[in-house]
């Protein structure tokens, strides 16, 4: 938070009002009376990507008396408008600022944090940018859309000392804490498997699987900045489906299913299983190509995949529903249902296990947004963290990879960074960036 810049705020508007002729009237508001939150403790925010889910989360910020969004970026000016419309009705008023380029909010000194809510092509780019810039950073998941890409944000967030939270919410519901908790505190006897299931039979997933159109070039309509839209991707004409939500089944722009919800699911089994920290050691994947023989989309549906952890725990996953992660035991099973964090087990007895204080305690968080900004705070650390983001996405990233090599068999290593004597799979790890973009 930046007190000076609030006083200057607060002073430039009382000369502003003196030098009119107005007498000097400040709300109690302003100053922290009745109840409200005073500027100089107030964390000042700017929303990147406000589409959909951009401005679902800029929404959870408007709903907190200690935020206050000033700005709003986005490639399209319909987007953009909409959002500015949001936050002026909030405060009620109409100086809410507008960007086409991220750049320009970044360089507001006045703004503290940023969510970065972009298609994932463009998380990397954007949350670098923001640490650099000393931002703290809401950033949607999955972390990025390369492992290198990922690596990249986790070393400027750390070099730069930056809070960022990874839009995982799954992880922030207190069922699904406490079914780690039960996990990792042995209620069901010694882990070995962790189930995935990823079902990719929702109404969007069968728009695309069933999807016969070769889509044609069109004309880049009038309100869309489409040159910064494909940011560093290769150029590629517009049509309007690879926009707007369908982007992520495109792999130049995101990783299907596996990186959309896979992202939350897998997020939790780490979690489940302690080892946010690292990922597996080994990965083999296979996976469907959409049917209906578009010429646009190139991510995988219906996986099969299996992974080992070095502490022997096997990760397994398939598509079948319902959508979640099983946690499998000697002793029995705790499943945890994605979205919505609704628990089942082989013996509801679990369920009801008490943890005790000298057991492993997971915490539990106010809220995924309000854990944020307790962190932007505190400068703690939150729920999810850069480096978990980090972890999470690398295993969706190296699955994908797998199945892109017709289910080759990766190994590898967690410290360095690289698949163990598979060169092609390697190069997997990044992607060529359009200029004049780069990390």
């Amino acid at each position: 938070m930046k007190n000076i810049c609030r006083r200057k705020f607060l002073q430039g508007v009382s000369v502003a009002t003196v030098a009119a002729g107005i007498p000097t009237i400040i709300p109690s508001s302003a100053i922290g009376a009745d109840g409200a939150t005073p500027p100089s403790e107030r964390i000042i925010m700017g929303c990147i990507g406000v589409g959909g889910q951009g401005t679902g989360n800029m929404r959870a910020f408007l709903g907190r008396k200690d935020v206050q969004v000033i700005s709003v970026c986005d490639v399209d000016s319909n987007h953009r408008n909409r959002a500015a419309g949001l936050v002026n009705k909030r405060y009620n008023n109409k100086d809410c600022a507008q960007f086409n380029d991220f750049r320009e909010l970044l360089a507001d000194n006045s703004v503290d944090a940023v969510t970065v809510c972009t298609p994932d092509h463009w998380h990397a780019l954007a949350s670098i940018a923001a640490a650099k810039a000393g931002k703290d950073i809401y950033c949607e998941k999955p972390l990025t859309n390369t492992v290198a890409e990922g690596k990249a944000v986790y070393d400027a967030v750390t070099r730069y000392q930056r809070v960022l939270q990874t839009g995982s919410h799954e992880r922030s519901r207190p069922n699904a804490r406490l079914a780690c908790e039960l996990v990792r505190n042995g209620r069901i006897g010694k882990l070995h498997t962790i189930e995935i299931s990823l079902p990719c039979d929702q109404g969007h997933h069968m728009r695309v699987r069933n999807d016969k159109t070769i889509h044609a070039p069109m004309p880049i309509p009038r309100e869309l900045d489409y040159n910064m839209w494909l940011g560093h991707c290769p150029d590629a004409p517009y049509t309007q489906k690879r926009c707007h939500f369908s982007w992520r089944f495109v792999l130049d722009h995101g990783g299907g299913e596996m990186t959309d919800r896979g992202a939350h699911v897998i997020d939790l089994g780490q979690l489940g299983n302690g080892t946010d920290n690292t990922t597996p050691i080994s990965y083999q994947a296979t996976g469907k190509l959409p049917e209906g023989g578009s010429n646009l989309w190139d991510t995988f549906f219906d996986y099969k995949f299996d992974c080992m952890y070095a502490n022997g725990v096997r990760m397994i996953g398939n598509s079948n529903n319902p959508r979640g992660v099983k946690f499998v035991g000697d002793d029995g099973w705790i499943f945890i249902h994605v979205h919505g964090g609704n628990l089942r087990a082989s013996d509801t007895n679990i369920l009801r296990e008490k943890i005790g204080s000298d057991e492993i305690q997971l915490g539990r968080s106010p809220g995924h947004h309000a854990d944020f900004i307790n962190c932007v705070k505190s400068r703690g650390t939150p729920m999810a963290s850069v480096e978990i983001g980090y972890h999470s996405a690398v295993i969706c990233h190296l699955l994908n990879i797998s199945i892109q090599l017709n289910g080759r068999k990766l190994k590898w290593d967690p410290q360095k960074g690289k698949v163990i004597g598979d060169e092609q799979a390697n190069r997997m790890l990044t992607r060529p960036m359009r200029q004049p973009w780069s990390i």
